[in-house]
């Protein structure tokens, strides 16, 4: 669903209320079972939060995920969009900061 616009003087406007505001840091996190994943990481005690989460099915990359950690998604990376992913400290593998302004608008 796309927000709702106003255009003023051919400048366009957005309600407050209709914009996703994410916390956290941009991060892609390696979880149990051969989940990799990337979002806006934030952590509250053991619980550990993934907003406009995205699961990295195909990386896309010539020198693995740390390559499209510095410069983002590559052509060929495959994102499969979730909703906001929580999970236990406990399973995480790792997890691997990513530059943010790389990943903005892929998320």
């Amino acid at each position: 669903m796309k927000p709702e616009v106003i255009k003023i003087d051919e400048v366009e406007y957005v309600r407050k209320d209709s914009v996703l505001v994410t916390s956290g840091v941009v991060r892609i996190v390696i979880l149990q079972r051969g989940f990799v994943m990337v979002g806006y990481y934030s952590k509250d005690g053991s619980d550990c939060c993934l907003e406009s989460a995205n699961i990295i099915r195909v990386w896309g990359t010539t020198r693995g995920l740390g390559e499209i950690a510095l410069d983002g998604p590559t052509s060929k990376t495959v994102l499969d969009k979730c909703p906001t992913v929580h999970f236990h400290e406990l399973t995480v593998i790792a997890t691997i900061n990513c530059v943010e302004a790389k990943w903005s608008g892929k998320m």
